[in-house]
């Protein structure tokens, strides 16, 4: 993830991970992503089942009907094994999790952990009784998917009404207290509704909004061609930049990120040099201690089956079973050769990839494009949108 309103506006500054250190169990959770030992957050796909027929569902969920294949005690064992790992958050998704019984249940178990618990939703199911619930267990956050206004994001959604009902559910969390966010998949059928997604965070006050770029995988991977030239994607990221600066300056701050293009960091921080020098130098210490992508490194995914992958959207390639051996041994494992080599994969990655500049603090972006696009895991990421120019003019600040 690419802090635009903390890099880009000030709302969060260098020292603040200096001043606690950079020792996982020194920080406070909201500075755990800056930790020289940093444990995976984990994704748990709990279901793959939904209530909605997504065109880009990277998890290609089924309809409601049917089984989970992990159960509620199952679940339980897995989430002992992650707070003994010290992974400091658990995403409960899908699917749509709520689907499943337990979420709150389960959830709670994970707090009383000591684990952070979020969940990401289409949010349609969230009554305000939901929220009430989600609310009591100490639920930190809930991610609503929205793609647009309400035609665009019926017609991705497939089902009519999905619109308003993921409203109600934004309006029942923020009655309710609970922090909520909306999440947004650009692509070139709906970055014409960016500025539709501000205009809702500030009118609603929503507190946080998250722009995904596109990842080749699932049903996506049937929108590759639909994805933004290098063109569009930075003019998009402009514009993303300027509307939460809007929003800083009018004194209704927002925390805007953008994720899954570690590229944004670069293109930020070259912004940051035009316009406020000093401020770059400091958002480049920042971009250092988030080192870009970390997929198999600092996040990993269960599947609905307990299936672990590096990331919840690169799913061709599974590392083991949480039902048949923990996590915790399987992501240590330096006998998993995949796995082994995207803890250091720097070393590894090809192409632009290998001369960029920026390969400190992006990581290579992602190896899920870069395989679904050239059929070659250490491949340069295709969605990489800086230009040769802009990658080897001269060595990036130390």
């Amino acid at each position: 993830m690419i802090g635009i309103s903390k890099l880009y506006c000030g709302q969060v500054e260098p020292s603040d991970a200096l001043r606690y250190g950079r020792r996982a169990g020194a920080l406070p959770a909201r500075l755990l992503q800056f930790s020289e030992d940093k444990k995976p957050v984990v994704v748990w796909n709990m279901t793959r089942r939904c209530n909605l027929r997504c065109v880009h569902c990277y998890a290609q969920a089924t309809d409601t009907a049917g089984r989970d294949a992990v159960s509620t005690k199952q679940a339980e064992a897995m989430i002992d094994d992650l707070a003994g790992y010290g992974a400091p958050v658990m995403l409960f998704s899908g699917g749509e999790p709520l689907v499943r019984g337990d979420l709150a249940e389960l959830a709670a178990y994970a707090v009383s952990r000591g684990m952070r618990a979020v969940i990401s939703t289409n949010g349609t199911l969230i009554s305000r009784e939901k929220a009430r619930e989600l609310k009591s267990v100490e639920l930190s956050y809930v991610g609503i998917s929205l793609d647009g206004g309400r035609e665009a994001h019926d017609r991705f959604r497939r089902v009519r009404g999905s619109f308003d009902k993921a409203l109600q559910g934004v309006e029942h969390c923020l009655e309710e207290g609970l922090k909520v966010g909306l999440r947004f998949t650009i692509n070139k059928r709906n970055a014409g509704e960016i500025p539709l997604l501000f205009d809702l965070i500030r009118d609603l006050d929503i507190p946080r909004v998250c722009f995904y770029h596109l990842v080749y995988s699932g049903r996506g991977s049937q929108l590759m061609e639909e994805d933004l030239n290098h063109a569009e994607t930075r003019a998009v990221l402009d514009l993303i930049m300027d509307r939460t600066r809007e929003l800083f300056d009018q004194g209704k701050p927002r925390e805007v990120l953008t994720v899954d293009n570690h590229a944004d960091g670069p293109y930020v921080w070259m912004r940051l040099q035009r316009e406020n020098p000093a401020r770059a130098a400091e958002v480049f210490e920042l971009l250092q201690y988030n080192e870009g992508n970390s997929s198999g490194r600092g996040i990993g995914c269960i599947s609905w089956d307990g299936q672990v992958h590096a990331d919840q959207f690169w799913r061709q390639h599974s590392f083991g079973n949480v039902l048949e051996r923990p996590f915790s041994q399987i992501w240590d494992d330096p006998e998993i050769p995949l796995l082994a080599a995207l803890k250091d994969k720097k070393t590894r990655v090809r192409g632009r990839c290998a001369r960029c500049r920026f390969l400190g603090v992006c990581g290579g972006n992602f190896r899920a494009r870069a395989e679904a696009r050239y059929g070659d895991v250490w491949a340069e990421d295709p969605a990489c949108y800086l230009t040769d120019e802009e990658i080897s003019a001269g060595d990036a600040p130390a």
